[in-house]
């Protein structure tokens, strides 16, 4: 009686449900299909029939033996489909189309391919868990991971994909479910799953909704044991089974039935949900009025196979309603038994019909009519494709979710200001998130044998971020602390300021007893390379937060919570197809470099290629030197950018000044300096002099009156240890007159101007502009670059002298001196004017990578705006990025180079006339331009071992590079 009432029950409440479903395997073509499948299984034997329902598991990788065991159950027991396990793509298509070779009817062929065919197979592609994905707002995602998932089932064959998974994961110990469901709210699950099941059903592969009637609030494993679901009627109507409703009114393709005890659906105890006529029959197929495939979960797994015997539990599971019985112990016996009650009357010609029949139509859609066997070629790169890793970091970026944040101290801010440690905890690798974080500003790892070392090394650091990794391999590995590393986080969070990431499921939470003492928390849910660049740059700023908790993890932390944060416009990291541009066609880029080492243009070379706001092209080429066992490029190796340092250190600290009404374009020298007040340069205004337009000359050796008649340093001016009239230091073992600074600037006060006004590329300017801005402020330009902008845009790697703060293996040499220094050039500025100021020129000095000059461009690019910060006003940057003698054939703006006004110039002629950059001696060029909001930045040691060869410049290696990148745009 009380199976009846419920029964009704669920035809009342599935009234509008049974007038809008229809059969979701019917094809537009649906006449030509019924005559297909009509005339198939008019011409089939019963053998032929039954043997349609079985869906046998096949190995790729299991050998010869196996695949002629299932070519016997093909040819012999003319099975209906495969299901293919564990192996790799290629043996995968090879034995797939043996196997449809060999069959009369085609093989409809699945696969558990939830989260991509990496579920099963190596080298294949893996997109995020459920879990992920349910914590993300936007559900069009979603059904573009089924869309593109789809997309990689039929390039191999696949017909069906088992999933969505629909199960709602209410228990956080499930031991199956977990990571594989979308979380424990039924409308995110029920709209996840659907627009999944859309973009893949879109992609021509048939959907399947699994573990009817629900699996997600089970504490044992359906695979082991036969899991008891405790609920009444209502709950499960209203909670597990709201997802199927939805799907099936939505065109859901088919359902598989899970092994579950369920009492208040079955009345007969211990009957397994998948052998039970009223779960299936009653309520799938009439209660729901689903008409598409149903499918057993796998007849070999303890929860179906410990009720039965082989053959029986096939006969009752078909009996019960299912149509496609799923991995058998016994196909041939089964397959007599279903013969045998067919002949008793026990299973109906109808009934049977109805199955076939259903099979055939799946068949028909899927293509099987007008089978084609599978193509190998480029069938790897098709199953790991650019667009595949292009949506992983899309998804990763909206999943992430910040769940505390006290005091706001996300996304961090104010770098000057921090001192960061990072700590790693749980036992997989965290090497790629520490080195994200390091792109950032200075993160130092530390760790310790003890917990009172531990803590006694954080005393020194004012953040600590602790990075909890546990594998990734697959969504049932262990994602808990241990008790030891509990004791350990509550003491680091007691004693510092703590941002927690979690790099594994979100219920890792459920083990801390308090989180009191933590400032921020973070969940990125997997622990992939992906995961971990995309939560180092939520911590700072470089992309927002959106992701919202899927589950309830204690704590006051339940479903749907998230803190929304804002991004801070600093550099993202990620591939070129983001933002416009193409992956394969950048990898010129990689040939024209090595092709420049390979000359030995340049022992080596840093390259960066940026686009809105996103570093999406970094490489390194070559060796620190030509030596053999020479070190090779790496990412945080440091160039001296020679006059980069004119753009880089000097003109951001002059537009302040001028900002801030200091100074002003139109000031004069006289203005600025009183000692030019008699000169002949009294009159010249800063915007002519960084116009290169000034009559000042080009270069003047200052170094060269200071050797002595064989050409060395003379001891007049030199001494080879330093004291207080000899403290200028030129290189290792060489110290100048600590007066002859003085003397640089009388011999620029008082030399000789050009003839005329023409356009003459000079460095004088920013001897003259150094000497009034550290005059100005009463410190050293070093010291102003640092303090004004390096610091606070985390330019770590960006300053003068490097040999105080770096090891001599992370600076690149620059040269081998035969002229002055007689000394190979490591770790001093290469230009000998600059290192005549103690290494701190105005127009050379500066040390740096490539990504910190990005960062520094971007800033420009961004019109004075940079991690939270405005440095400049936009009014300010435009003032500056422009040419005011164009009209006297003088392509400069105030201190940046600009493109040529003809046919020959800086650049490739390729950029808008709005960019800008600058290049230097040493081999280096930096150029942003903000109409296609590119910036290019190429460092090398081309005067390495010698600066009197220009291969780069000749050959045009920086340009032509340059070319390419706007080739590889896109958009």
């Amino acid at each position: 009686m009380r199976h009846l009432l419920y029964l009704i029950f669920f035809l009342c409440t599935s009234w509008s449900l049974f007038s809008q479903t229809t059969n979701p395997l019917i094809t537009k073509d649906a006449e030509a299909q019924q005559k297909w499948v009509d005339s198939l299984y008019n011409q089939m034997s019963l053998e032929e029939k039954v043997g349609q329902l079985f869906m046998v598991q096949a190995f790729s990788n299991q050998g010869l033996a196996h695949e002629n065991l299932i070519s016997q159950l093909i040819t012999n027991h003319h099975i209906g489909g495969i299901i293919f396990s564990k192996g790799d793509p290629m043996s995968q298509a090879r034995i797939n189309n043996i196997f449809q070779d060999a069959s009369k009817i085609p093989l409809l062929i699945g696969m558990d391919a939830e989260w991509g065919l990496s579920m099963r197979l190596e080298n294949t592609y893996a997109f995020p868990w459920n879990m992920t994905l349910g914590a993300i707002s936007d559900n069009s995602l979603i059904e573009q991971v089924g869309k593109q998932l789809g997309e990689h089932c039929k390039r191999l064959g696949v017909h069906f994909n088992f999933a969505p998974v629909v199960d709602i994961n209410t228990n956080p110990i499930n031991p199956i479910i977990g990571n594989r469901s979308f979380g424990e709210d039924r409308d995110n699950v029920t709209n996840k799953a659907l627009a999944f099941m859309k973009g893949m059903q879109e992609a021509g592969v048939l959907a399947n909704a699994k573990h009817f009637p629900g699996h997600g609030d089970t504490d044992s494993d359906s695979h082991k044991t036969l899991p008891t679901i405790h609920f009444d009627e209502k709950r499960i109507d209203s909670v597990e089974l709201y997802p199927y409703r939805s799907l099936i009114k939505q065109g859901l393709s088919s359902v598989m039935v899970a092994h579950l005890n369920v009492p208040a659906l079955e009345p007969q105890e211990g009957v397994p949900s998948s052998l039970s006529h009223h779960i299936v029959t009653d309520i799938l197929k009439d209660s729901l009025q689903f008409q598409g495939l149903i499918y057993t979960d796998a007849l070999n797994m303890k929860g179906a196979s410990n009720f039965s015997l082989p053959g029986d539990i096939d006969l009752a599971a078909f009996l019960a309603g299912n149509d496609v019985l799923l991995i058998s112990e016994d196909v041939p016996k089964a397959i007599t038994k279903i013969m045998e009650a067919y002949d008793a009357g026990i299973v109906t010609e109808e009934r049977l019909s109805h199955s076939v029949k259903k099979i055939l139509q799946a068949k028909y859609k899927v293509g099987l009519n007008k089978y084609k066997p599978i193509e190998t070629k480029h069938l790897i790169e098709d199953l790991n494709r650019i667009k595949d890793e292009t949506l992983s970091e899309i998804l990763f970026e909206n999943a992430i979710t910040v769940l505390k944040n006290k005091d706001e101290v996300l996304p961090i801010r104010k770098l000057e200001k921090k001192k960061i440690a990072y700590v790693q905890m749980g036992d997989d690798d965290g090497s790629i998130f520490l080195k994200e974080l390091q792109k950032y500003t200075k993160v130092h790892e530390v760790s310790a044998d003890n917990l009172d070392e531990l803590i006694t090394k954080l005393s020194a650091y004012n953040t600590v971020i602790v990075g909890f990794h546990r594998s990734n391999d697959s969504p049932w590995k262990d994602y808990a602390f241990s008790d030891k590393e509990l004791v350990w986080l509550y003491e680091i969070a007691r004693t510092n300021n703590v941002i927690l990431d979690l790099f594994v499921k979100p219920y890792a939470l459920l083990n801390l007893s308090t989180v009191e003492n933590f400032e921020s928390i973070v969940v990125s849910y997997q622990n992939s390379e992906i995961a971990q660049q995309k939560s180092a740059q939520l911590i700072f700023g470089a992309i927002s937060a959106k992701g919202k908790l899927p589950v309830s993890v204690g704590n006051g932390f339940h479903v749907g919570d998230g803190i929304v944060l804002s991004n801070l416009s600093r550099l993202s990291y990620g591939l070129p197809e983001r933002v416009g541009m193409s992956s394969e066609k950048l990898k010129k880029l990689d040939s024209i470099a090595q092709y420049a080492i390979d000359k030995k243009m340049t022992p080596g070379i840093q390259l960066l290629v940026a686009r809105k706001g996103k570093v999406v092209y970094n490489k390194n080429f070559g060796t620190h030197t030509y030596d053999k066992g020479s070190e090779p490029v790496s990412f945080d190796d440091i160039y001296d950018v020679a006059s980069l340092t004119k753009i880089l250190a000097t003109l951001p600290l002059l537009m302040e000044l001028e900002e801030n009404g200091i100074v002003s374009l139109d000031s004069k020298l006289s203005d600025i300096l009183p000692e030019y007040a008699n000169s002949n340069k009294k009159n010249i205004t800063l915007k002519k002099m960084l116009s290169h337009y000034a009559r000042l000359k080009p270069w003047i050796p200052f170094y060269y009156v200071t050797l002595d008649s064989t050409k060395h340093p003379d001891p007049k001016y030199y001494r080879k240890e330093p004291g207080k009239k000899f403290s200028v230091k030129i290189a290792n073992n060489l110290y100048m007159r600590t007066d002859y600074q003085d003397s640089i600037q009388k011999i620029i006060l008082e030399t000789d101007l050009l003839d005329r006004e023409r356009y003459r590329y000079s460095d004088l300017p920013y001897y003259i502009l150094k000497k009034y801005i550290e005059t100005y402020y009463d410190k050293g330009l070093d010291e102003l670059v640092q303090t004004h902008f390096y610091e606070s845009l985390g330019a770590n790697y960006t300053t003068y002298n490097p040999y105080n703060k770096f090891s001599g293996k992370k600076i690149v040499p620059t040269e081998i001196d035969d002229y002055y220094r007689y000394q190979e050039v490591h770790g001093y500025v290469h230009d000998m004017g600059a290192a005549m100021q103690n290494g701190v020129g105005g127009h050379a000095g500066i040390f740096s990578n490539a990504n910190d000059v990005a960062k520094i461009m971007q800033l420009f690019l961004q019109k004075g705006f940079y991690g939270g910060k405005r440095y400049f006003k936009p009014d300010t940057v435009d003032e500056f990025n422009t040419c005011y003698f164009c009209d006297k054939d003088n392509r400069r703006g105030i201190g940046f180079d600009k493109p040529q006004l003809g046919d020959e110039g800086p650049t490739c002629g390729c950029v808008s006339m709005t960019s800008f950059g600058h290049s230097g001696f040493t081999g280096t060029y930096a150029w942003a331009d903000p109409e296609e909001e590119i910036v290019y930045v190429f460092l090398a040691n081309r005067t390495y071992p010698k600066a009197d060869s220009n291969l780069l410049l000749k050959e045009n290696i920086r340009t032509d590079i340059q070319s390419l990148i706007y080739e590889a745009i896109i958009d």
